[in-house]
């Protein structure tokens, strides 16, 4: 039996969340999520007020700058899965460094 190597999943996986975040992303609902079904259903959507981050190059899923709403939107969608991936990589890294030098200093 032929086995695939970790590598290969990885790559697989990763074009797979950036396929499905930069294409599928366009064709996502337009209605509101959960949190704000649920606010608008009991009463308090109102009292919402803006987040810090409203003026954000990637605010409302879409990326400032770019007029076509497609574009814009896949755009966002794979600029935050390759952050993701980023903070991912950055703290999972340090967390193996971390445990190799525990082991080593423990000999």
């Amino acid at each position: 039996m032929r086995t695939v190597s970790d590598r290969t999943v990885l790559v697989v996986g990763l074009l797979v969340a950036l396929t499905l975040a930069g294409v599928v992303s366009f064709y996502a609902s337009g209605s509101p999520d959960g949190l704000n079904r649920v606010a608008a259903d009991l009463g308090f959507a109102e009292t919402q007020q803006a987040s810090a981050t409203q003026g954000g190059p990637l605010a409302g899923y879409e990326t400032a700058g770019i007029d076509n709403s497609r574009w814009s939107s896949g755009v966002a969608g794979v600029l935050g899965c390759l952050l993701v991936l980023g903070c991912s990589w950055l703290l999972f890294g340090a967390r193996g460094r971390d445990a190799v030098l525990a082991r080593t200093e423990g000999e």
